[in-house]
């Protein structure tokens, strides 16, 4: 068997580089090339240096949604993994029907991002049509918490996953030595069970951190990015991501398309070093078993 493995690995392994290759280096090099030109098609190019990333950090629309960005993916993760970690500890308390529980929890992940936002969207302006309040496109505390709630509802179910699997990880002598020695709930909790989970929690950690940061399709559906103000001369949409604004600035100036470039890799660079202490710090807290 390893000979044959040994003997045919390029069968199986370089149609899936190749694919990588094409799909994702090469397009990933010639973006970052293209952000320091000035281009209406990928074949009319004239570099222009540093001009892009200069004039991105005068755009104050790419700034708002940069700070709009940082406050939901705070809220956004304290909140989905607080509350998946809440269901996944009720989930593993051997309660009737907790097989049904975990797969109505998980079924909103299975739903696309498009479709998931304009339900929501009609879901939340009945509601808020019903209460004679704003509708989301019209007020901008009602988008930001109408996203937060789209994002919870659609990630929790699969976050809850994963913590289940690092619960019944935890080894059960290590809480019978807890019982036994009188620890009360909280202390058994945060002294015995969250330390033996923190690899579910730097999992879950990571993957709500980039998926709220790089929330795109549910706030296109669910907003669009408004409601649109006019703040020192200059025109932003207030509950914009910051891949919706990459997406806008692109479409709306053809001149902007270089800017836009700048603006996505300055946005992989941010979502890279984000994840990458993010996983830093929380893998310091995991415990060898």
């Amino acid at each position: 068997m390893e000979k044959a493995i040994k003997k045919y690995w390029p069968v199986f392994v370089l149609p899936t580089l190749i694919a990588f290759l094409i799909g994702f280096i090469w397009p990933f090099i010639w973006g970052v090339g293209l952000s320091f030109c000035k281009f209406t098609t990928v074949k009319n190019v004239e570099f222009v240096g540093l001009s892009n990333y200069i004039n991105l950090w005068k755009d104050a629309t790419f700034l708002h949604a940069f700070g709009f960005t940082v406050v939901f993916t705070i809220v956004s993760t304290v909140l989905i993994n607080c509350l998946a970690f809440l269901l996944a500890v009720l989930l593993t308390r051997h309660l009737k029907g907790t097989n049904i529980f975990r797969t109505v929890f998980f079924m909103p992940n299975l739903i696309g991002g498009v479709v998931l936002g304009y339900i929501w969207q009609i879901l939340f302006n009945g509601v808020l049509s019903a209460l004679s309040k704003p509708l989301l496109s019209l007020n901008a505390t009602y988008g930001f918490w109408g996203i937060v709630i789209l994002m919870c509802w659609q990630q929790i179910g699969y976050m809850m996953i994963i913590y289940i699997a690092g619960l019944q990880a935890v080894p059960g002598d290590m809480l019978e030595a807890a019982e036994i020695d009188g620890a009360s709930g909280s202390q058994t909790l945060f002294r015995v069970i969250i330390p033996n989970v923190m690899p579910s929690i730097t999992t879950c950690t990571f993957l709500t951190l980039t998926n709220s940061f790089k929330l795109f399709d549910q706030n296109l559906a669910l907003t669009g990015g408004l409601p649109s103000i006019i703040q020192n001369g200059a025109k932003f949409n207030q509950t914009e991501l910051l891949a919706l604004n990459i997406y806008s600035t692109y479409n709306i100036n053809k001149n902007w398309h270089g800017v836009a470039q700048a603006k996505a890799v300055i946005f992989f660079i941010l979502v890279a070093v984000l994840a990458i202490a993010q996983q830093a710090a929380t893998r310091r807290k995991e415990v060898q078993q």
